[in-house]
């Protein structure tokens, strides 16, 4: 192995920008050929590189934030199963137990070895949210009607689907047999499969050309400076113990009671410890997870938030939260709902820090990973199955120089997009009938909290229908310096010969041709007080029709003619007065 100090600085430089490449290669290569939507228009997928010992290389740029810190536990995880020993050249294996990364079974993780020299030297892993995979699995799984694993789906623990290049068949039907929608899943499989082959290929040519040697020598370096980088932002905030807490709305059997989360973040030099141990124990709902990507996420958009994300920007935190948490359940906990606590999380962790970085701390956002619509059955006019599938996003929280961002899924979802309204009539029989900002749902502010938004939709055929789209409706995104919370997130559901939407969260709901279905997302808190918004601005977010000409007037003081739609100055001052004396008494 060579020196990593004396490591040419132009090799060192062509290394650092290869290695990412090749992980960006691959997410192209899945994207291109994969046949579900989730893969190909919502990019709910990563792709990486881990070394032999289970070490972040490389993940694609976008790649989903929440996958990034499980994957070197699921490649130590079959390391300790099969041993250095027993992985072969054109082994594929296929995981998505929650004993090991405790997520929804959806999210299915393949990876295969690369040998150079006859030697292990690197994992490729594709970890992809599959439309089926059994059970109650349709689309997002029904977490509210999941009581044990088993009736999500398919549990597949380190399974070998290819040995020394050999497809065992057996296992493919096995896996085939269980899947409602086989094509798609099955023809997600081989697009994962062809992305981590691609990686292989690449990976050949880089050590052929650099030696083994010059490439474990610059990972050491670009670990340790990317640890330096991250420690340099720590050292920068003042230290001592930093606590916050928040709340999930209600879950499971006992419906009055919320879901507590506490955090204690310590600043110690460059030492950052992120303590979860007074969250709430795991619950008797699918809420719960195992995952350490909260803490991971928060630490990396604190540290480096621009940065390639690899083995050295996690090296210098130290997570503290105990076996039985409800972030890190025991197996076999329901974990079905396994991200909705992930979004609260990081923002508590932030809002911890708001004393210690008040020009940086931002509000609170929508909250969960967005508002998720799943329509499936069978189309009449092609006799074919299909599934609809999206995530509608929602509000971010003002930051203390500007408004939150709107439309924008979660801080855990990376590059996640919604699916758009083109493919989604042209792949299922459903129209979009609205998709637009939802109005007066950023919380006010002298920064205004992002929009969420409203999507609508009715279908043309019978099917079922779910959407998700709960998490903080009784404790809606808060606002920080006296900024309000934006406004929680709704479901709805008219049915023919209804007159009106009625609030409802269907979950595999069989509606007959011609049901309404409308998710409406939360949103982002708002940042300072509301009567110093500039009042030309508030102007021109009632032309906008991002707040209505009451919420104005009622919250931040501004008056507007309804008729002219014209400022009223005077009037404005008058009434801000008003309120700021109303406040001081």
């Amino acid at each position: 192995m060579s020196d990593k100090t004396t490591l040419d600085p132009v090799t060192l430089e062509v290394l650092r920008n290869a290695l990412p490449a090749i992980a960006n290669e691959m997410a192209v290569d899945l994207q291109r050929t994969s046949y579900n939507m989730m893969i190909y228009e919502v990019q709910d997928y990563c792709c990486a590189l881990l070394d032999a010992e289970g070490r972040l290389i490389s993940q694609n740029v976008g790649g989903v934030s929440h996958f990034v810190a499980d994957l070197g536990v699921v490649i130590r995880d079959g390391l300790s199963r099969y041993g250095r020993d027993g992985f072969a050249p054109g082994d594929v294996l296929v995981t998505n137990h929650q004993r090991v990364a405790g997520q929804h079974l959806n999210n299915v993780c393949v990876y295969t070895p690369f040998f150079f020299d006859g030697v292990l030297q690197a994992f490729a892993v594709v970890r992809a949210h599959w439309v089926d995979i059994g059970g109650l699995s349709t689309g997002f799984s029904a977490a509210s009607m999941v009581s044990d694993p088993w009736m999500e789906g398919l549990q597949l623990d380190q399974v070998k689907i290819h040995e020394a290049g050999k497809p065992d068949e057996k296992v493919m039907r096995i896996i085939r047999d269980n899947i409602r929608f086989p094509e798609s899943s099955m023809g997600d499989l081989r697009s994962q499969l062809a992305a981590c082959k691609l990686a292989e290929r690449r990976l050949d040519e880089l050590f052929t050309r650099y030696g083994t040697g010059t490439i474990y020598g610059a990972l050491e370096r670009i670990f340790d400076e990317t640890e330096r980088k991250c420690r340099n932002v720590v050292r920068a905030m003042p230290d001592g113990e930093y606590e916050a807490d928040s709340f999930l709305d209600p879950d499971g059997p006992d419906k009055s009671l919320t879901v507590p989360i506490r955090v204690k973040v310590i600043i110690a030099g460059d030492d950052m410890t992120i303590d979860l141990t007074g969250c709430s124990l795991q619950r008797n709902s699918g809420i719960n997870a195992r995952t350490l990507a909260g803490p991971y996420i928060a630490y990396k958009a604190l540290t480096g938030p621009l940065e390639p994300v690899n083995e050295g920007s996690f090296r210098a935190l130290r997570v503290e939260i105990q076996e039985g948490n409800f972030m890190m359940a025991r197996y076999p906990a329901v974990m079905a709902g396994w991200s909705r606590g992930l979004p609260t999380v990081v923002d508590t962790i932030v809002k911890a820090l708001a004393d210690a970085m008040p020009d940086r701390i931002p509000a609170a956002h929508l909250g969960t990973l967005g508002g998720s619509m799943t329509f499936f059955g069978k189309d009449p006019a092609s006799g074919r199955n299909f599934v609809l599938q999206t995530i509608e996003g929602g509000g971010w929280g003002a930051r203390p120089w500007e408004d939150g961002e709107s439309a924008t899924v979660s801080v855990c979802q990376g590059d996640v997009r919604n699916a758009p309204v083109e493919t989604i009539e042209l792949k299922s029989p459903v129209l979009v009938r609205q998709r637009a900002l939802r109005n007066d749902s950023g919380g006010a502010g002298k920064y205004r909290g992002g929009l969420g938004m409203v999507t609508q939709m009715t279908n043309l055929a019978e099917g079922r229908w779910s959407a998700s789209n709960a998490g903080r409706r009784q404790c809606p995104p808060w606002g920080i310096a006296g900024g309000g919370p934006g406004q929680a997130s709704r479901n709805y559901v008219q049915t023919p010969g209804e007159g009106e939407m009625k609030p409802m969260d269907p979950v595999r709901m069989l509606s007959a041709a011609g049901t309404s279905v409308m998710v409406a997302t939360a949103g982002g808190g708002g940042w300072g007080d509301p009567l110093e918004r500039p009042a030309a601005r508030v102007l021109d977010d009632v032309l906008d029709e991002l707040v209505s000409i009451e919420s104005a007037r009622d919250t931040y003081g501004v008056v507007i003619d309804p008729a002219t739609r014209r400022l009223d100055a005077g009037a404005t001052d008058r009434l801000r007065a008003e309120k700021r004396a109303a406040k001081a008494g």
